[in-house]
């Protein structure tokens, strides 16, 4: 076998694959990001990586950072390569290698995040992105506000200078920027979040309020927080992963595979500059949110149709899941008669070209995203991705019998079992309340809908309420396929009949 080379700014000129061909040494920082996860370095860093290939953006490299344990060992692992990252596209058609060189640095993970507000306020950072998850933003799930009693947020609004969140973290950096008059940054979130700057712009000011109200005001004048739009599947990295960037000669502790697919639509809303990322096939819109909606409802409330089902039966990936075909048959019609009724088109994209567009990419059986992963945090991507449809649907007076289904399946999957008998392992912070609703409703199928944080007022809703009891009994007394067998049933049969009365039979 060849000798692996290991990733480093030495190695670069040795290696085979596409790599920077700029000078990383004469990078300086302009951008902070919260989060470099895989989706991170495929998506953001690559669009800055592609624009320092061409010449530019030299002055915008990324520093990276995390506020929590766990991102400790990332930082070891990417500094102990100079932070470079390998990406390996995984399309059908082909698989190839790029070496991304737009990050040059990590912070130190540390109590009280001293070294991260530092690099905040310093006059070269102008943007501070966050890639967090969707639940990291600290929203009351029922009223969508800013939940003040989380113990992180009380912590630092009482302990202003010495954060553990990165939004406290983020207040105490504009605060010395503000002392020092050195303006403010944009703060840039790229999580799935429908209007995302605008909830990023929520608990960034409601924290700051809790401790210094003229800061909070200040901050709501001078911050920018643009709205953005980020889509690009990049799995997590196991065995497999870093089995296959040695077949590329490399040694590379976090590659990230991703998908032959990019989005990025950004509000051109940006206080201290930004990077022309537009010219390496970013989007700037007065209409993020008709791209998000799109995005969010048809692909991420899409990945909820398929992964809580894929858990209960064992099948292991997305693509697994696409490739049955009574679950394939489920997410088509949910989709086609429920979800895409409630968005609206984007320019040159109908909501049924984008649901093409989508099948298609779930069904890349390259990209190994797995159900469990898709499925992590249900009670933060159901209420945000898939209840919203759900509430324009009753309130349209539209089917919601699949949305009702989904939920069940839900339902199902929380009761921590799948139909062989293996166990569920915890997949959600509120795991424990979960599975104990879930218990319940087995017998009471009302009592999943009783968690009142989660479905509010749908729960008093008959039209969901009734067809959510239907389907959760029918799954426990004869499964999940028979359940998705008598939905598929249910359109082909009102299909058969719309077609008897066309035809005057």
């Amino acid at each position: 076998m060849t000798e692996l080379i290991k990733l480093s700014d030495a190695t670069l000129g040795q290696l085979q694959v596409a790599h920077p061909r700029y000078d990383r040494g004469a990078l300086t920082p302009g951008i902070v990001h919260i989060g470099v996860g895989n989706f991170h370095r495929a998506h953001q860093a690559w669009y800055l990586h592609r624009l320092m290939q061409d010449g530019l953006a030299h002055d915008w490299a990324i520093i990276g950072a995390g506020v929590r344990p766990y991102d400790r060992a990332m930082r070891e692992k990417l500094l102990a390569q100079d932070c470079l990252t390998t990406l390996i596209k995984l399309d059908p058609a082909e698989t190839s290698a790029e070496i991304v060189g737009s990050m040059i640095d990590y912070l130190p993970i540390e109590e009280g995040n001293g070294a991260l507000i530092a690099q905040m306020a310093d006059r070269a950072i102008r943007i501070v992105a966050l890639t967090v998850t969707e639940s990291g933003y600290f929203i009351d799930p029922v009223t969508k506000g800013f939940d003040a009693s989380h113990a992180d947020i009380r912590h630092d609004a009482e302990n202003p200078m010495t954060p553990r969140t990165a939004f406290g973290a983020m207040v105490a950096a504009l605060k010395r920027r503000r002392a020092a008059g050195l303006g403010a940054f944009t703060a840039l979130s790229c999580d799935n979040l429908q209007g995302n700057g605008d909830i990023l712009r929520q608990t960034v000011v409601s924290l700051a309020r809790l401790s210094d109200p003229a800061l909070a005001d200040w901050i709501a004048q001078a911050v920018s927080f643009p709205n953005s739009m980020v889509d690009c599947i990049a799995p997590v990295t196991g065995p497999s992963e870093l089995a296959l960037v040695q077949e590329f000669g490399l040694e590379d502790a976090v590659p990230v595979t991703h998908e032959a697919y990019r989005q990025w639509v950004i509000e051109d809303a940006f206080c201290a500059g930004r990077p022309d990322w537009d010219k390496i096939g970013a989007t700037f819109s007065d209409h993020v949110h008709l791209y998000e909606a799109m995005k969010i409802r048809v692909l991420n409330a899409g990945h909820q149709v398929l992964a809580n089902v894929g858990e209960i039966l064992g099948i292991e990936t997305i693509s697994g899941c696409m490739a049955h075909p009574l679950i394939a048959g489920m997410f088509r019609k949910v989709q086609a008669e429920e979800i895409t009724q409630t968005v609206a088109p984007v320019p040159g994209v109908t909501p049924a070209d984008y649901l093409s567009l989508i099948e298609t990419r779930f069904a890349n059986p390259r990209i190994v995203d797995t159900t469990r992963r898709v499925a992590f945090d249900g009670s933060a991507r159901h209420t945000g991705f898939v209840l919203p449809i759900l509430g324009d649907q009753l309130a349209r007076g539209g089917s919601v019998s699949g949305l009702a289904l989904v939920e069940a399946l839900w339902a199902r999957m929380c009761a921590a079992t799948r139909e062989d008998g293996s166990e569920i392992a915890a997949n959600d912070p509120q795991w424990n309340s979960l599975t104990e609703a879930a218990q319940a409703a087995k017998t009471q199928p009302g009592a999943w809908l009783a968690q009142k944080s989660l479905y509010g007022d749908l729960a008093a809703a008959a039209p969901f309420a009734e067809a959510f009891e239907q389907w959760l009994g029918l799954i426990w007394r004869e499964g999940c396929e028979a359940a998705l067998r008598a939905y598929v049933a249910e359109g082909a049969a009102r299909s058969d009949a719309t077609r008897s009365l066309s035809s005057g039979r």
